[in-house]
């Protein structure tokens, strides 16, 4: 599945927020988001306008492993995107 070339840092904060994440911290233009299901998970977002997509699709990977999902479908839980 094809990842969303256009996503900003902000919209994938938003976009993860909706899955558990929460913003713990924020060093410059970094942010790190945590979850605590199922188990703790950190991952670190940059705010970039855009993201790059192997940014993007490094993030979605780890995001993906953690919630045990494969990574299209977790773009489409997040997207919504076919």
């Amino acid at each position: 599945m094809k990842l969303p070339c256009d996503l900003t840092g902000k919209q994938l904060v938003k976009a993860l927020e909706h899955m558990g994440y929460r913003v713990t911290r924020q060093t410059g233009s970094h942010v790190r988001l945590s979850c605590e299901q199922p188990a703790g998970h950190h991952v670190t977002v940059p705010l970039y306008d855009p993201l790059r997509v192997g940014t993007l699709a490094a993030i979605l990977v780890d995001v993906a492993a953690h919630h045990k999902l494969g990574r299209d479908d977790l773009v489409l839980k997040l997207f919504g995107k076919a």
